[in-house]
């Protein structure tokens, strides 16, 4: 069997376009999604100095922050979500639309605060630590992301950081919330938060009950060499939401996942035989892609993509982008997210 583990930097690549395991059977059993930590409400400003633990070992958090920054992917739709405005957000380099450095959720999330020209981090080389100084932050929320232990001890300089629990672009949606609302002093808030967005995603899916049970897994596929290609682990962000809406992960998933602390595996086609219990392959594409992987002789006889169950989302837009959601992306983008997933599951006999 071929596979490696995908270095941090092909998140970037793949996810943002430059970008948990079980023994029953996975049609039975979906792998649930909690949250890292059950979190202690915090209601009051005398509850002060929070303590928040994360991999790069805790943040406290000494008085109630009045000017929050964000760094990396999504962290800046909590803030937003919650009714405040961040000081600073990092620019986002996946999916955008227009000239703004934002994604058209957290574009119009400020726009309904009245904000035209938030104050965006151009980090996409590296943290504009400058930049992020200047913004004079009491609290600094990276909760998914990829910062190491470097790069945390100099924005820890700057302001206490709210890290991610244990693995770099490992946080799920929840924790994401909960984690960085626990950082702004409104735990209780995220909570809520997560409530509201859980309920969204409930009475959303009650409306594709084709989705219900169907074995699916995110996949990214080169179309100019099918030699290899990735599939994203259930410790990864977006292949774990699908599993939110109604789909379960695949039993070879959960082997291929098995002793990998990655969010991705790099497989070799060679081993395409073990993705046949599938039902639903999502992938990152164009119009093209699908029959490219038809053609192909190895990929090709993967039982999903002969019957076609392919959910191919077009590559660089807003609704890829939310592949890996958010705060706010969610209710964003879930309406069209699970019609191109049923017309794929549609396909399943």
């Amino acid at each position: 069997m071929k596979f490696k583990i995908v270095p941090v930097f092909l998140l970037i690549l793949i996810v943002f376009a430059v970008l948990a395991t079980g023994c029953t059977n996975s049609k039975e059993t979906p792998v649930a999604v909690e949250p890292i930590e059950e979190v202690e409400e915090v209601a009051v400003e005398s509850e002060y100095p929070l303590v928040i633990k994360h991999a790069f070992g805790e943040t406290i958090i000494e008085s109630k922050p009045e000017r929050i920054a964000t760094i990396s992917w999504g962290n800046h739709d909590v803030p937003l979500a919650l009714g405040i405005e961040p000081v600073g957000v990092s620019m986002a380099n996946y999916g955008v639309l227009d000239e703004s450095g934002l994604l058209p959720w957290t574009k119009a999330a400020f726009e309904k605060m009245g904000v035209t020209a938030p104050v965006i981090f151009n980090d996409m080389t590296g943290l504009d630590y400058e930049a992020i100084n200047d913004a004079e932050p009491d609290v600094i929320l990276a909760a998914y992301s990829g910062i190491t232990q470097e790069e945390y001890n100099l924005l820890s300089e700057i302001a206490p950081v709210i890290a991610y629990p244990e693995n770099a672009w490992q946080t799920y949606w929840r924790d994401q919330i909960l984690l960085n609302s626990k950082g702004m002093g409104m735990q209780k808030e995220g909570q809520t938060l997560v409530a509201e967005l859980e309920n969204l995603i409930s009475d959303k899916i009650a409306g594709y009950p084709v989705l219900e049970g169907k074995t699916a897994a995110f996949f990214w596929f080169n179309p100019t060499d099918m030699g290899k290609f990735y599939v994203y682990l259930p410790a990864d962000p977006r292949a774990a939401y699908l599993t939110d809406l109604g789909m379960v992960f695949p039993q070879s998933v959960l082997d291929i996942a098995k002793g990998s602390e990655s969010f991705a595996i790099e497989l070799s086609a060679e081993n395409a035989d073990l993705l046949n219990d599938i039902d639903v392959i999502v992938t990152y594409g164009n119009e093209e892609l699908l029959e490219i992987m038809k053609s192909d002789a190895l990929i090709g006889m993967i039982p999903a993509v002969k019957r076609g169950s392919v959910a191919v989302i077009e590559d660089g837009t807003p609704l890829a982008a939310s592949g890996t959601p958010s705060a706010l992306s969610i209710g964003a983008t879930i309406d069209e997210y699970l019609e191109i997933l049923a017309a794929a599951a549609g396909l399943v006999e």
